[in-house]
């Protein structure tokens, strides 16, 4: 296989690439659930995270992965940094180039901003987050904790549902990309302003929650209601979404009864896209996913270490 230098999106990727970071993110996993908290691989690299929107699950899943390689981690702190006074992304990047950073993680409201960073350093560039586009590591991360209730092909034929908000949502994007490639049936449900037109053929539209629970999904994805992202409300009321599109007391009951597992990218918003008992449901992912983050961008940083070799 050959070394990348950049993580940006799923779509590059191709089928040996996912597989090895996901079959190196569970040793990783083993070690630090034996309490092995720290191994040498990036022993004297250095990582910077550069977040231009607010995030605290991926830049501290990011800050501890690299901690646990033992890599030298570093947060640009973007509010209290010369981008309010003007300075350009490509300045910036100049300046942690000068710095010899071996790795950037980069979250931005506009989408392309990681690849234009690619093309400008040597450093190997992580994309966690770019508008509406990508968020590659998610996408590895929930196929990741997929793997582990449905070990190695077992994934193959069964079917996600995604419901919410798909329009905005570039978690959205990339792990309906991921299932996708692996051979994961993909289902959307939401309001008919949050779901795009021109998402792939394959992917089966639902107009109502009891016709996409006719499908027989194994499990359901919900997403978070970007509202930061909309402009016009896209639906009348959070609890009009509730009752339609939400994850309620009854619907859960269906849920449990069916076995059907639920995951959800975070932050979860109680009493919009789930009620508070489906936190507690034996089959609720969601902490799962928060813990295989740590691994599976561990996995994917230790992916991209021979290229930052080279570099130097």
């Amino acid at each position: 296989m050959n070394p990348r230098k950049d993580l940006l999106d799923i779509e590059s990727l191709d089928r040996e690439e996912i597989e090895f970071i996901l079959k190196t993110a569970q040793p990783f996993k083993d070690l630090f659930k034996k309490s092995v908290k720290k191994v040498p691989p990036l022993t004297g690299r250095t990582v910077l995270t550069l977040f231009y929107e607010p995030s605290t699950r991926t830049r501290s899943s990011f800050e501890v992965a690299a901690k646990r390689l033992s890599a030298d981690v570093t947060n640009l702190e973007v509010a209290n940094s010369s981008v309010v006074k003007g300075e350009s992304i490509l300045d910036t990047v100049d300046t942690l180039q000068a710095m010899r950073t071996d790795y950037i993680i980069v979250r931005h409201k506009m989408s392309g901003v990681p690849n234009l960073i690619a093309r400008h350093t040597g450093a190997s560039v992580i994309n966690a987050g770019d508008g509406y586009h990508a968020h590659p590591t998610q996408a590895l991360l929930d196929m990741f904790t997929l793997r582990e209730i449905y070990p190695g092909d077992a994934t193959e034929g069964k079917r996600v549902l995604i419901v919410g908000d798909i329009l905005h949502s570039r978690v959205a994007r990339s792990t309906s990309r991921i299932l996708t490639k692996l051979g994961v049936h993909v289902g959307v449900l939401g309001p008919g302003t949050l779901v795009p037109e021109g998402r792939p053929p394959e992917m089966r539209k639902f107009r109502t929650f009891d016709d996409a629970l006719a499908w027989k999904p194994d499990v359901i994805y919900l997403l978070r209601v970007q509202h930061e992202r909309q402009g016009t409300p896209a639906f009348p009321g959070e609890q009009e979404y509730h009752k339609h599109y939400g994850l309620t007391t009854e619907r859960l009951k269906h849920v449990r009864g069916e076995g059907i597992w639920v995951m959800h990218p975070g932050p979860v918003n109680r009493g919009v896209e789930l009620t508070d008992a489906v936190m507690t449901y034996e089959r609720c992912l969601i902490n799962d996913q928060v813990e295989n983050g740590i691994a599976t961008r561990m996995a994917v940083l230790y992916w991209l270490k021979p290229t930052v070799e080279n570099l130097r």
